[in-house]
């Protein structure tokens, strides 16, 4: 694959799933367990030691743990380091226990895990990789406290010198408002007046009514808790002295698609909610809308508030993880990109929108702003330098 070359693995565990996520988590935890015994078997196969196992969530964090377990009596792998990348700690891998004992991995017993934690994937690769990567580095520091530790954070405090964040990258070719073909009409950081083109026909296509000077406000994601939905919905509720116009598009919980649903009943003339996955429409909104809501509670890195600026929408965003490392928002900056708050509260976020709707209204401070954004580098060409790095280092200390 572009001059790299790639083994796919496969088993009657993987093969007999329903598809990469299955609804069944004990399904999953067979799987994954089976996948890493197996990638890490392969060096053996192949008479091919890496140097650094690059290993993702609880998925694959197995690897670093049986590497670890491997190194006393097999010499193949001594001097293999191992990387472990966190997008999203809660999700550990439960319910992966009876497939750990069935396939012979032990316990850990590791006194600074909880013993809830020491027959969970991820926390035992969060145990033994030689370095533990976030994706940004504000949600790197986050993850060390009791607020977003989620019970691990005693073990990542004792590891902190080999605890990093990097953000995640962008595909700049797939997201490139100069030259997508998804979207009604194509420009540039250059020619802005072109990118109205696409919030009337975003809004027509809705049965919205197109009035320039009425900011679009839009919220792209999972219908969670997490992703702060019901902040949104509140906020915009407080908002009755200014105009505005929203779009929700989403799907999850189900009483948050409702509450979504509900607001359109009761603002049919401004608001839409579409509860489906739609990436066609999700592009157009982008390329259309003035204001990205991403009110989450938390969020290890993001990438919708990064989509958003590269196509002129400007992201308002509560300040956790990736959103604080990605969004410029300082106060009489000239270098501000969006606009974020503190608490994650609805009245918070009310006054924030308040506070972004007076900028809008000034074309010579918005459409700054927009150029500041859509000129901001975030391909993975600057994550991908950071993590040779990481796997220089490592490999250095072999």
């Amino acid at each position: 694959l572009n001059g790299v070359q790639v083994y796919l693995v496969d088993g009657q565990p993987i093969s007999a799933a329903k598809g990469i996520y299955d609804p069944d988590p004990e399904v999953d935890g067979e799987k994954y367990t089976f996948f890493s015994l197996a990638a890490l078997e392969l060096g053996h196969q192949l008479g091919w030691r890496p140097d650094v196992i690059h290993a993702n969530d609880w998925h694959t964090a197995l690897i670093p743990y049986l590497l670890e377990l491997k190194k006393p009596y097999d010499h193949f792998f001594a001097g293999c380091r191992s990387v472990l990348t966190i997008h999203n700690l809660p999700f550990m891998g439960a319910h992966s226990e009876d497939a750990l004992e069935a396939y012979g991995v032990p316990r850990s017993t590791e006194p600074k895990l909880p013993l809830w934690a020491r027959y969970l994937p991820l926390p035992l690769g969060l145990q033994s990789s030689d370095a533990v990567i976030a994706v940004s580095p504000t949600y790197a520091q986050e993850i060390l406290t009791p607020e977003f530790g989620h019970g691990l954070q005693d073990l990542l405090l004792s590891r902190r010198e080999s605890v990093s964040g990097i953000l995640n990258g962008l595909d700049t070719l797939h997201w490139d408002p100069q030259n997508d073909q998804g979207i009604p009409a194509a420009f540039s950081y250059q020619n802005l007046d072109a990118r109205q083109a696409n919030k009337k026909a975003l809004l027509e296509s809705l049965s919205l009514e197109y009035i320039r000077q009425v900011p679009l406000l839009i919220f792209i994601g999972r219908m969670d808790q997490q992703k702060g939905v019901d902040l949104a919905i509140e906020a915009l509720r407080s908002l009755r002295q200014v105009r505005w116009q929203a779009i929700f598009l989403g799907t999850g919980n189900p009483q948050l698609e409702d509450a979504c649903r509900k607001l359109e009943k009761d603002y049919p003339k401004q608001v839409r909610a579409i509860t489906r996955f739609d990436g066609a429409l999700a592009r157009n909104m982008y390329a259309g809308a003035d204001l990205l809501l991403m009110p989450s509670r938390y969020e290890p890195c993001g990438l919708a508030q990064m989509i958003a600026m590269r196509y002129g929408c400007i992201p308002l965003a509560r300040a956790t993880g990736g959103l604080r490392d990605t969004i410029h928002d300082r106060l009489n900056s000239n270098k501000n990109t969006g606009f974020l708050f503190e608490k994650p509260s609805a009245s918070d976020m009310a006054k924030t929108i308040q506070r972004a709707l007076k900028q809008f209204a000034d074309d010579l401070q918005w459409m700054p702003m927009q150029v500041r954004g859509m000129l901001q580098d975030f391909s993975w060409q600057n994550s991908a330098a950071q993590y040779a790095n990481v796997y220089l280092s490592h490999k250095e200390q072999t």
